[in-house]
Formats: structure tokens, sequence, C-alpha cells
């Protein structure tokens, strides 16, 4: 089997790019590549020869990405930096994309009834835990579940809405 330097030098700027694509976060692909070359080291007797090496390493920093976007992770970090506009990677384009973003955001969030809105907020922007959040509001800990559930859908929904809209009003 191949020195693992060389392999790294040889794929790791492809990989890079290619995470990159899924994950738009230079950081965090750089990571998903480190993770994917120490899992290829750690299991290289697993690599059959099947397909070339590069192919073999796209397809593990492929799933690597996927994983990271599904991930709970992902998702907190996502709607934190929309709720806030706080991002790593900040370009006056971005700048003005998450100015909209924060601003149709703000807007859904207060179209959603106190109930909901007030455990999202108590959630992710005071970081408190749904027991903490159940003591607060008095009310069981499944119903803080449940209503963070219901308000991420009725967000995520309102979000969709205002995208549906911008993308007829830039199609007329």
């Amino acid at each position: 089997m191949a020195k693992i330097e060389g392999i790294i030098a040889e794929h790791g700027d492809y990989l890079l790019r290619v995470a990159y694509l899924y994950v738009k976060n230079k950081s965090t692909a750089e990571d998903i590549v480190q993770e994917v070359f120490i899992s290829f080291y750690q299991k290289q007797e697993q690599y059959r020869g099947d397909a070339s090496l590069r192919t073999y390493l796209v397809k593990m920093t492929v799933n690597r990405s996927h994983d990271f976007l599904r991930s709970w992770t992902y998702k907190r970090i996502n709607l934190f930096e929309r709720i806030t506009g706080k991002s790593t990677n900040y370009t006056p384009e971005q700048a003005m994309v998450e100015k909209v973003d924060k601003q149709e955001l703000v807007e859904a969030l207060f179209k959603l009834s106190v109930n909901y809105r007030e455990v999202l907020i108590l959630y992710y922007f005071e970081e408190m835990t749904t027991v903490e959040i159940a003591k607060l509001l008095d009310c069981p800990e499944a119903t803080v579940r449940t209503r963070l559930q219901r308000a991420r859908k009725q967000l995520e929904n309102r979000l969709i809405d205002y995208e549906w809209e911008a993308f007829r009003h830039e199609s007329i």
C-alpha cells in the first residue's frame, strides 16, 4: 500500500475542493478531508482496488460531507448563522444575501405563535436545554420538544415560501 504522505500530497487538494463544494466552509471541508485520510489510513486494507484510489477517496469525502450536512451540529450552526448573520465566510455578496436572509428569518420567526417562537429563541439564542426551558415555562419537557419540532417545521415552511416568492419574482 502506498505511503499515506504521498496519497495526501496527490489527492488532498482535490478532496478539499470536493468537500468545500458540499459544505461551503473551508475549515469544515478541511476537517472532513482530514477525517477521510485518518479513516483511510486506519482501514486501508478494506480498499480492494475495484475503483481508482481517487474515486474511492472522493466517495468517502462525499459520504462524510453528506453526513455532516445531515448532522444536528450543521443544522444548529446553520440556523444560528442565519439568525445572527455571523458566518465564517464573509464577502460583500454574502453580506447582502445574509441581510436579506436575516430579515426573512426575523419576519418568519415573528409570524410564529408565541409558544413556538419562545422555544426557538430560548433554545437557539439563549442556548438553553429542553429541560431548562421546561422548568422556565413550567411545562413537561416532552411539550417543549414537540413545540421545538413544530416550530422548526413551521419556520422552515415559511422560509421556503419566502424563497419561492423570490424565485417567482426573478422569473417574471
